[in-house]
């Protein structure tokens, strides 16, 4: 398993989301293109393993700037996702990952607010 579990400040119930994983990558904009086609080929892996939706976002202010987003219901499911990564995976994500400026992409994960 080489994604690391996620650190939370809170006791989340396992039925509980959707939940949004955030990636934010920083690319040269002469990497831009081939980064996009690197990229896309997370969308299959992330689906396989549960996701409802995938999708690449571009900071209209700042270039360079490339958000991945990836939503899962519910936490639990999100969980088992970093159970399922396959070393096949890993090659494609390292793949993606070295188009990133210093050091590792920002991974963040947000869950649906509750009353």
């Amino acid at each position: 398993m080489h994604w690391p579990m996620p650190i939370t400040t809170q006791n989340i119930a396992r039925d509980r989301g959707p939940v949004l994983v955030t990636v934010e990558y920083k690319i040269s904009a002469q990497n831009r293109a081939a980064f996009l086609k690197a990229v896309a080929r997370l969308e299959h892996q992330q689906r396989r393993d549960g996701a409802d939706a995938w999708g690449i976002f571009e900071d209209a202010a700042e270039d360079g700037r490339i958000l991945e987003t990836i939503l899962v219901e519910p936490w639990m499911e999100h969980l088992r996702q970093h159970e399922r990564v396959t070393n096949a995976d890993r090659v494609v994500q390292e793949a993606v990952h070295r188009f990133h400026i210093h050091g590792a992409p920002k991974v963040t994960h947000f869950i649906a607010a509750e009353d």
